[in-house]
C-alpha cells in the first residue's frame, strides 16, 4: 500500500501539459478544483470526469500510474460514500437494522465518491507534470505580492516544495525499514487493529531518526553551498507565459462555463 503512494512524484515528459508554465498550471488546477465543488448534478460531474480523462491522456502519464494514486485513499473514498449513503433523504430503499438506505442517499454516495476521485486525479496531475524546481519558482512568483507585507515568500515556497519532494523519499525509507523488520521476524499483518498499530512502532521510530538525519544533511549541504535564501538570487530558467498557456486558460474557462450551464439542468440534482 505504501508503495502505491505517488503524491509528490514527478514524471518527466514532453507533453503539452508538461510544457505549460508552472504558474498557469497552479492557477488552472485551483480553478478546476473549485469548479468541481460547484458541480451540482450528474451531468456536470460526468463532463468533469470526461475532462479529467482528456487531461490524463494529453499529459501522457500512464493511466495505471494515475489509478495507482487512488489506491491509498480508497478507505477515505469508501467512508465518505457510506456516510452519504446512510444519511440520505427521500424514498426508502433498504432497511438494515436502524439504518435506512434511501434513494437520495445512493445518489449522494456515488456523486461524492466520483467527485473525490476526480479531485485526487486533478491534484496529482500538477506534481506529475511539474518538477520540484519549477514548482518552487511558480509558488514564489505567485506569492510575490506578500513580500510587501514582510513575508518571506521564498522560504515558504522552498519549504512546500521540499516537503513534496521528500514524500517519495520517506515512502522508500518506510519500505526499507518494514522489509528489515520483517526479515527479523516482525509480524505486521496479523492480529487486530491495536496489535497492528503496536507493530508499527519499530517502523515509526527509525523513520523519525532517518528523517531528522536527512533534514540535517540537507540543511548542512545548503549551508556549505552558501545558501542564504532568495534575496539577490537569479534564475537559470526565467518563467514566461506562452501562447499555449493562454489557450489552456481559455479551455479551462470554457470548461467552467459548461459546468455552470449543466448545473442549470434538473437531471439528478444532488
Amino acid at each position: 500500500m505504501i508503495g502505491d503512494i505517488t503524491i509528490g512524484q514527478y514524471f518527466p515528459g514532453k507533453s503539452v501539459v508538461h510544457r505549460l508554465d508552472p504558474r498557469m498550471k497552479i492557477i488552472l488546477t485551483m480553478m478546476v478544483i473549485v469548479t468541481l465543488f460547484l458541480s451540482k448534478n450528474f451531468i456536470s460531474l460526468a463532463f468533469a470526469v470526461l475532462f479529467s480523462v482528456i487531461i490524463v491522456l494529453v499529459s501522457q502519464i500512464p493511466v495505471k500510474t494515475v489509478l495507482k494514486s487512488l489506491k491509498p485513499l480508497t478507505l477515505i473514498i469508501v467512508l465518505t460514500a457510506l456516510l452519504n449513503l446512510l444519511y440520505g433523504s427521500g424514498e426508502p430503499l433498504v432497511t438494515i437494522g436502524s439504518f435506512v438506505i434511501k434513494k437520495d442517499g445512493v445518489y449522494s454516495a456515488i456523486f461524492m465518491a466520483v467527485r473525490i476521485i476526480v479531485l485526487i486525479v486533478e491534484g496529482s496531475m500538477l506534481t506529475y507534470t511539474t518538477s520540484p524546481t519549477d514548482l518552487t519558482d511558480a509558488i514564489e512568483r505567485l506569492l510575490k505580492p506578500l513580500k510587501y507585507i514582510k513575508i518571506d515568500v521564498h522560504s515558504i515556497a522552498m519549504i512546500m516544495t521540499i516537503a513534496l519532494r521528500f514524500i517519495p523519499t520517506l515512502i522508500e525509507e518506510i519500505e526499507k525499514i518494514t522489509a528489515a523488520q520483517k526479515s527479523r521476524g516482525a509480524d505486521m499483518e496479523s492480529g487486530n487493529l491495536i496489535k497492528r498499530a503496536k507493530a508499527l512502532v519499530p517502523v515509526i521510530i527509525p523513520l523519525f531518526v532517518s528523517s531528522f538525519r536527512a533534514a540535517f544533511d540537507l540543511a548542512y549541504a545548503m549551508e556549505c553551498r552558501c545558501y542564504r535564501g532568495g534575496e539577490g538570487r537569479t534564475k537559470m530558467k526565467v518563467l514566461k507565459m506562452q501562447a499555449r498557456d493562454y489557450l489552456a486558460l481559455a479551455v479551462i474557462a470554457a470548461f467552467i462555463a459548461l459546468v455552470l450551464f449543466f448545473n442549470t439542468l434538473t437531471a439528478a440534482v444532488i
